[in-house]
């Protein structure tokens, strides 16, 4: 359990998670004070004038029965411009940097070589004997088991008809 924390140490994540802090705790304060002064106002000014704003007394006259729903949009606001912005100028970057890192160590598939011409040809002489030899054969069926069915010749006389099975 030690080891893995003396690795989270020294991966740099300390760093990281610290910025992000610091970061966040500043723009937590300028998140408030948008919506504490620009915010509230127009919300409060949508309850009405002779209100404390958009919300309503439980008991008339008791400051403390108020329920204010002017409080809970204003933090509803507050939590997706902070998820708006911590999405759109970290996350979005950070996955589009990592996906771009992971396209350039992907290891490229090796390409397909070419068979030689003569290779080609004997290839291709080799499937034509195999169906000359075997003319009768059902469609779908291929190498031994359709020669057996079909009463064509076995998959090692095939092989001896082709060339391709050596002694």
């Amino acid at each position: 359990m030690l080891k893995g924390f003396k690795d989270f140490i020294l991966r740099g994540n300390v760093i990281e998670l610290s910025i992000a802090v610091v970061v966040g705790t500043a723009f937590t304060a300028l998140v408030g004070a948008f919506t504490s002064n620009i915010v509230n106002p127009v919300i409060a000014a949508a309850g009405g004038v002779e209100t404390d704003g958009l919300g309503f007394h439980i008991w008339p006259g008791n400051a403390k029965t108020f329920v204010n729903f002017g409080a809970v949009i204003t933090a509803f606001l507050t939590f997706l411009i902070t998820a708006a912005v911590v999405y759109f100028l970290f996350v979005a970057p950070m996955n589009r940097i990592n996906s771009m890192v992971k396209k350039r160590l992907a290891t490229a598939e090796p390409e397909e070589k070419p068979l030689p011409a003569d290779t080609a040809l004997l290839a291709e002489i080799r499937d034509l004997l195999a169906q000359l030899a075997a003319p009768e054969r059902p469609a779908g069926l291929t190498g031994a088991t359709a020669g057996a069915t079909a009463g064509g010749p076995s998959g090692e006389e095939a092989a001896e008809l082709t060339g391709s099975h050596r002694r």
